[in-house]
C-alpha cells in the first residue's frame, strides 16, 4: 500500500479514480506537460533562489509555457521504511531547474514526512485531503531547517507555507497541478500551475 493510501485512509476513495490510480504507486509515475506560469517571490530574494538551485528547491525563473517532466519513484530508506522521491523539472531555454523532494509516511501522527531539497535542507509534515470535488489537497504545516544531522524548528514567520491542489479534467484527459509557496511576512516565494498526462 502507498504511503498516500495510507494517509488518506478511507478518504482515498473520495479522490478522481485517475489521482487513485496516481498516487497508487507500485514502482514508478513518469509524467510530462507545460505549466501554464511560474512564478518566483521579490527581485531582492533572488539570491536566495540562486543557493536554492544548488540544492535542487528553488530557481530564480519566472516563465510561462514551460515544459515540465515529473517522476515519482518508490525507493526504500536504510531503516527500511517505503519512501517516495519526487523528481520535477522544468525546462526553462537554457537551463533545467529541479524541485526535489523525498517523501515518507508517519504513521504515529498520520503526516507525511517530506525532505525538500537534493541535499536536504528543509523538512516539512505534509496533511494529505480528498475534497468533495475528489481532488487532492496538500498542506504544509510544522517545518524545520535541515543541516545535515541538524534539524532546527522554524518559526511560521520563517516558514514557505506551502498548498498544494492537484486534479485530473476528465474532458482533456489531463492532470491539474497548482503549488503556492508563500511565507508571512514577504507572501509568495513560488508558485506554478499547470498540466501534465501519464507518459506511457
Amino acid at each position: 500500500m502507498s504511503i498516500y493510501k495510507k494517509v488518506l485512509a478511507e478518504r482515498y476513495e473520495q479522490l478522481h479514480p485517475m489521482l487513485q490510480k496516481r498516487y497508487d504507486l507500485k514502482e514508478r509515475f513518469k509524467g510530462s506537460g507545460v505549466m501554464k506560469t511560474i512564478q518566483g517571490g521579490p527581485k531582492w530574494l533572488y539570491p536566495v533562489s540562486w543557493i536554492g538551485v544548488k540544492w535542487k528547491l528553488l530557481f530564480p525563473e519566472n516563465g510561462k509555457n514551460v515544459p515540465f517532466s515529473i517522476v515519482n519513484s518508490i525507493k526504500i530508506g536504510t531503516n527500511g521504511e517505503e519512501q517516495v522521491h519526487w523528481e520535477r523539472i522544468f525546462y526553462f531555454k537554457n537551463q533545467r531547474r529541479y524541485f526535489n523532494a523525498l517523501m515518507s509516511f508517519d504513521s504515529e501522527r498520520n503526516v507525511v514526512k517530506d525532505y525538500l531539497g537534493e541535499p536536504h535542507i528543509v523538512y516539512s509534515d505534509l496533511s494529505f485531503t480528498a475534497t468533495r470535488q475528489g481532488y487532492l489537497k496538500i498542506e504544509s504545516k510544522r517545518q524545520r531547517l535541515v543541516l545535515g544531522k541538524i534539524e532546527i524548528p522554524l518559526p511560521r514567520l520563517f516558514q514557505g507555507i506551502a498548498t498544494v491542489i492537484e486534479k485530473y479534467i476528465e474532458a482533456r484527459d489531463v492532470y491539474y497541478i497548482k503549488v503556492e509557496v508563500r511565507n508571512p511576512l514577504i507572501g509568495v516565494v513560488f508558485r506554478y500551475e499547470g498540466e501534465f498526462t501519464e507518459d506511457e
